[in-house]
Order: C-alpha cells, then structure tokens, then sequence
C-alpha cells in the first residue's frame, strides 16, 4: 500500500533541501524520480512553509520503500544537524500520476 510522507522542518529551508538532494544524487541534482538513488518513490514535492520553513511531501509505494530510503536519508540528516526530524506517515487512499 502506498504511504504519504510529510517532514515539516520548522527550522529549515531551501538551502538546506538543496543541500539534502546535492548528498543524496552525488551533486547530480534531482529532475526526475529516477536520480533518487532508491527505488519505490512515485511523488515528490517540497517548498517553503507560510510561517517560515520547509516541507516536503513524498508518495513512496510502501514502507518497506520508505525504509530502505531512510538507510540513505537518516545519516545524510543527522550530519547536517537533523537526526530527530521524523516525518508524518499516512496510508494513501488514491494515488493518481501522469
């Protein structure tokens, strides 16, 4: 079952995204689904928060998806002051893309 994922990072923002995708892509940048080096991710989207910070929200295709991913993630946060962001988990009911 597809999940929805939400990290809202209150204290983050753009260069900090940047940054995240710039160590997880090799400095390759991300365009397309397939430049994030883990497999299961079907939408991605992130941008600023009205009060100030940054949110991204990911549709991974599982949670097995979403862990494996995490094994990538989780460190390249913690090295860039963020070990305790944890993000929103909810089931998806519908998931259209193009």
């Amino acid at each position: 079952m597809a999940i929805i994922v939400t990290f809202d990072v209150p204290d983050g923002g753009q260069d900090l995204y940047e940054a995240v995708i710039s160590r997880v892509t090799d400095g390759q940048g991300f365009t397309r689904l397939a430049d994030i080096p883990s497999a299961g991710l079907i939408a991605h989207i992130a941008g600023p928060l009205e009060d100030g910070g940054w949110r991204v929200t990911d549709v991974w295709e599982s949670t097995e998806a979403l862990e494996n991913w995490a094994k990538t993630l989780g460190p390249v946060l913690a090295d860039l002051g963020h070990a305790d962001l944890r993000p929103a988990i909810t089931p998806a009911h519908n998931v259209v893309v193009a």
